[in-house]
This record gives structure tokens, sequence and C-alpha cells, in this order.
């Protein structure tokens, strides 16, 4: 994590969005300057230049900024909220918390976990929790805990307040590394930050079991995966990231899957890390990812 923590000292992420109008810019600026920031990055999209939505992400250092963070506060509350304007300020010092869930299925989870011990994931893991033991012992061998909350019958209110028990006051976010069981909309509620999952993008089109199977039988020639945040509504949640990867009819179900699993990981650890560095914001069923 030094990696990170080192390299972000002194770093402020401003998030801001809003209804677009003349100034907005220029008033962010002159915030930052008066007080004893220096913007380093700053990234902005419009919707419509006139009437449309305005999004911006702002990364400025400032000196003793954790001492400065109330004062900046303060400001950027009586600056933006007269423009109509939401904004969130964060310390880039400071990694968010993720809990990873995982069930059976490794390959996700393992490149988290190996991104995050190599310094690429500003984050810190307290926890994994899945519902099967089998990578027990690869989660410890990371020096993350681990915790075993089966999922054996169908009423799974028990199982989501076990991992609401461990969740409470600990992350920040949560990644769903293929942790194949149905949250519902009350744990959703009740877990209070975001969740972020990963499916294969034959979705909907290769519902249920063995998606991979299907997909060989239909002769596809695109497998891909898509990192969403989770929703009530089942895998329609804000997309984050998506990619794909070619295939042809020479390539087995098996073949589809291990090439599947490949883009899986990929675009959950892009997603992970684009949220953890403030890069998305959401919009309505829709993401702005600078």
């Amino acid at each position: 994590m030094a990696v990170h923590t080192e390299a972000k000292r002194d770093q402020a992420c401003l998030i801001v969005h809003g209804p677009d109008k003349p100034g907005i810019v220029a008033a962010v600026a002159a915030l930052v300057t008066r007080n004893k920031g220096n913007i380093v990055s700053l990234d902005q999209y419009s919707s419509d230049p006139t009437g449309g939505d305005f999004f911006q992400r702002v990364v400025f250092s400032r000196p003793d900024l954790a001492v400065a963070m109330p004062a900046l506060e303060d400001d950027l509350g009586q600056t933006l909220s007269p423009l109509g304007l939401d904004w969130t300020l964060t310390d880039q010092s400071v990694p968010k918390r993720m809990a990873i869930l995982v069930s059976t299925s490794d390959h996700c989870l393992l490149e988290l976990l190996w991104r995050h011990r190599r310094g690429e994931l500003p984050v810190t893991i307290p926890m994994v929790i899945s519902n099967h033991t089998n990578t027990a012992e690869d989660v410890r061998s990371f020096g993350v805990p681990f915790f075993h909350v089966p999922s054996l019958d169908a009423d799974k209110s028990h199982a989501e307040a076990e991992i609401l028990k461990l969740l409470a006051g600990n992350v920040d976010f949560v990644v769903l590394a293929r942790y194949m069981q149905i949250l519902s909309p009350e744990f959703l509620d009740r877990a209070g930050v975001p969740l972020i999952n990963i499916h294969h993008s034959f979705l909907p089109a290769f519902i249920g079991a063995a998606p991979y199977r299907k997909a060989k039988a239909r002769g596809v020639k695109l497998i891909g995966a898509t990192s969403h945040y989770v929703t009530k509504d089942l895998d329609e949640g804000p997309i984050i990231e998506q990619d794909v990867a070619r295939v042809t009819h020479a390539h087995t179900a098996t073949d589809l899957q291990a090439r599947g699993a490949y883009v899986e990981r990929a675009v959950l650890s892009r997603a992970v890390q684009w949220h953890a560095e403030d890069r998305v914001i959401r919009h309505g069923n829709q993401t702005i990812v600078f």
C-alpha cells in the first residue's frame, strides 16, 4: 500500500456534479487556489452545455491537507451548494476498505488479492467472506482474514444477517467476486455501502447454469464480462466497465470459460481500481468514468 499512500499524500479528490451552468469551472479553480491548493488533474464532462448535467473530478495537492479538510469542506458548501451542485471531497492518502464476497470460483478473488499485494489497488481488505471454504487457505496466505458464512437453506436471511454483522462499520464498499448468491433488497439497504459485481456479458442471452455451453451451442463469436454496481434490479445496475474477447468455432466450451475468466478478472480489477480512486460518478442507471 505504500505505493499509493505515499504518492497521494496531501492530495485530495473533489467530485462535483449537478446542473450545468457558466462559471462552475472558474468557481472550483478559485476555491482550490484560495485554500492554498494546486490542481494536479482536472476532468469534466457536460451532457449538454445548455441545460445538461455537469460532472467534474479534480485532484489537487495542499500542504497539511488533513488539517485543512474542515475549512475546505466549509468553503465547498458555501460556494457550490448555492449553484445547486453536489460534491464529495476525499483524502487520497486514506485507502478505502474493501470487503470481498466469493463462492467457489477463485479467479476474480485471487486477482484482486494479488493486485492488492503488489500495491496496484489503493484499498485495504479487512475481510473475505464466503459461503464455501475452498478459498480459505489462499486468502489467509495473503494475510487477509477469511470468514465462512454458509448459505444452505432457501431462506438466506440468517446468512445475510451474519454478513451484515461482519461488514458493519468495517468497510467502505463490497466486491462480489463471483459470489453466487442473490442478495435481498433488505441486505442492500442495510449494507449502506456500494457493492460491485462481475458477470459474463452473455446476460440476458444465456441466463442460468452452464452459460458457456449454451454460448458454444449458439456459435458465439464474442465473449466478455461486465462489472456494475449492484441494485435491487438483478444484474441491471449502472455499468462501470466491460470488455470482450473474440472466439471461433474451434474453441470448446472449456476454452470459452477460460477466456471468459481472464476477461472477468481484468474487467473487475479495473472497475475496483476506478471506484477506489473516485473516478466513477453514478448518474441514474449510468456512470461517468474519468
